[in-house]
């Protein structure tokens, strides 16, 4: 577990971050509650039926938080990136570690435990916006850290060992849903299908492992107590596999960057070799800041954007030799560990390439891209 301690600093921090945007957005941004993309903007031809667009051969994406399409600061400058740079590709939040729904979806869980809110006004409307600039989107689903249906259905819910009769948080203070919850997997399924239906032409699972963080020694798991962890999760990968064929759906998944370089589970339940097989697409979250001092022999790896994204990919193309056009790194633009600007940013998107692959998606979480590290468009 010493290797994810450094994860476990990093995400909380980044969490802190996206906090401190919920706060801003909700509270401080005069046009919160506007749309910057309406109906009258969109073409009326696109409007009339939802209309998927095919994967890109070289996907090139930048992950945006569900408050931003709605919010005109946040928003312009991701549509001036769409807009006038080699970007191809949105992630937006579907569901995020909040557990709630981003927009009123057609769900009949969600919608009966009101998990829905809308910070989207009209997801449709700006899925198809986006299709109309050619922009592939992607919705992300928060997995397993639900708070809100973990409370809302307690008996999927990662309880306390000391007290099985209580929720268990994490460091952050989010409970999480048992992964081996067969019928919280259900939901999963139910919001990828529904989502797909609105116009989503990818769906990104993350968070799609067990807790690494929090108490450890107090936790139970009602559902998986006594499984392999790592078997869990293939048993989860193989079940949405199963359940999205042949609906059309591409599927993707997020996972530990460290599931390039080890071997094991990570005491979380995700193997690269398990989640190949099950998902279009593998997005290793291969940040430099998340690892620890020392690794690979650099002393401070966020200082070493290129050669940290070299080796990891370089592995991870070694272990999926027979299918390495699935894997896209998530990048880091951001400030942890080292100030990223475009030099830093561009040599992780090289190292990206020198390694083999021709897809990568960046992560920031306050949605503000650097610019300037990105080609023009073509």
């Amino acid at each position: 577990m010493r290797l994810l301690t450094p994860h476990v600093r990093e995400y909380c921090l980044l969490a802190i971050l996206g906090v401190i945007v919920f706060v801003i957005v909700v509270f401080l941004a005069p046009n919160v509650a506007s749309q910057v993309v309406t109906k009258e903007t969109v073409p009326e031809d696109a409007l009339s039926k939802v209309v998927h667009l095919p994967t890109p051969p070289s996907v090139k994406g930048i992950y945006v938080t569900s408050y931003t399409p709605g919010n005109e600061k946040l928003f312009a400058p991701v549509l001036k990136i769409l807009k006038q740079t080699e970007v191809n590709a949105i992630v937006i939040d579907i569901k995020d570690y909040s557990g709630k729904i981003s927009y009123t979806i057609a769900e009949p869980l969600a919608l009966s435990f009101g998990a829905t809110e809308k910070r989207v006004t009209d997801m449709p409307v700006l899925l198809a916006t986006l299709h109309s600039m050619g922009i592939y989107t992607i919705g992300r689903i928060a997995a397993f850290q639900d708070p809100f249906m973990a409370h809302k259905k307690p008996e999927w819910a990662v309880k306390k060992k000391s007290d099985p009769s209580v929720i268990w948080k994490d460091h952050k203070g989010v409970s999480w849903v048992d992964p081996g919850s067969r019928e919280y997997w259900k939901y999963l399924v139910s919001l990828a299908r529904s989502a797909y239906g609105d116009g989503f032409d990818e769906i990104n699972f993350d968070y799609i492992r067990f807790p690494s963080d929090g108490n450890m020694n107090d936790i139970y798991y009602p559902v998986s107590d006594g499984k392999v962890k790592a078997q869990v999760m293939r048993d989860f990968f193989a079940y949405v596999h199963r359940e999205l064929s042949g609906t059309g759906v591409v599927l993707s998944a997020d996972l530990f960057g460290m599931t390039t370089t080890n071997t094991d589970d990570l005491n979380i339940g995700q193997v690269l070799e398990h989640a190949l097989p099950y998902f279009d697409y593998i997005a290793p979250m291969v940040y430099p800041s998340h690892y620890p001092p020392g690794f690979n022999g650099y002393k401070n790896p966020a200082e070493k954007p290129y050669e940290v994204i070299k080796y990891t990919m370089d592995k991870a193309f070694a272990r999926a030799s027979t299918t390495p056009d699935k894997l896209r790194p998530w990048l880091q633009d951001f400030n942890l560990g080292a100030t990223y600007g475009p030099d830093k940013v561009r040599a992780q998107i090289q190292a990206t390439y020198d390694a083999g692959f021709d897809s990568w998606l960046l992560w920031n979480p306050r949605s503000v891209y650097t610019k300037e590290a990105l080609l023009g468009k073509e």
